[in-house]
């Protein structure tokens, strides 16, 4: 995985986290409130990344904007299969995470 692509020290160190499935490291990065939408639709954000860690990771990371905040690259679900997807991060307040989007890509 070429994680020198992603700048953000922040995101590059969430990503590894979610990558090898350390759900503590993962969510140390995210404020104890933060949110989730998927596809555009609000969704929970801790049973999102209690469930789906460790069952679903990128396969490549192919494109990286927004000053490393927005990841878009292959992605692979035990569940849903292989497709292209997005992790667009947004820093709150407290300089934790405090929203994640995801979805499908088109790029």
């Amino acid at each position: 995985m070429e994680y020198e692509k992603i700048s953000n020290e922040n995101v590059r160190a969430a990503i590894e986290a979610w990558q090898k499935a350390a759900s503590k490291e993962w969510l140390f990065y995210f404020s104890k409130n933060a949110t989730l939408l998927d596809d555009g639709h609000s969704r929970d954000f801790m049973k999102f990344s209690t469930e789906a860690i460790g069952k679903e990771r990128f396969t490549s990371i192919d494109k990286v904007e927004n000053s490393s905040m927005d990841i878009y690259g292959k992605f692979h679900s035990d569940t849903w299969g292989d497709f292209k997807t997005y992790f667009k991060f947004r820093i709150g307040k407290d300089g934790k995470f405090d929203q994640l989007q995801i979805g499908q890509a088109n790029y």
